[in-house]
């Protein structure tokens, strides 16, 4: 078993995520906390243990160090909204003949 003061720490920096997550995300609900296999048997939790109310902690393939808020939302809307606005941007300047440059600046193929 882990140094209490060590899970005291987690846990809350865990309900910090938490809550964070939730406020920035209010259509998805949070259920548990991934973390390193490693991590898990360092600080003596158990794969389905209840660590807050609700909130359940997994083991998953991350980095060891390091913990991520499991949720049932997907957060790749914002991604696939930009790859579409940049095919848009792209198709434009296509059509007017413009080359973006790697610098950001213009050059005018006439």
């Amino acid at each position: 078993m882990s140094d209490t003061s060590k899970i005291a720490k987690n846990l809350k920096a865990f309900q910090i995520a938490i809550n964070a997550h939730d406020r920035e995300n209010p259509t998805h609900n949070a259920y548990g906390i991934g973390l390193a296999h490693f991590d898990l048997e360092r600080l003596g939790f158990d794969e389905g243990e209840e660590i807050l109310p609700g909130i359940t902690i997994h083991a998953d393939s991350g980095v060891t160090g390091n913990f991520r808020v499991l949720c049932d939302g997907q957060h790749d809307e914002n991604l696939e909204r930009e790859a579409e606005e940049a095919d848009m941007v792209e198709a434009v300047a296509a059509e007017r003949g413009i080359t973006i440059a790697p610098g950001g600046g213009e050059r005018r193929d006439w």
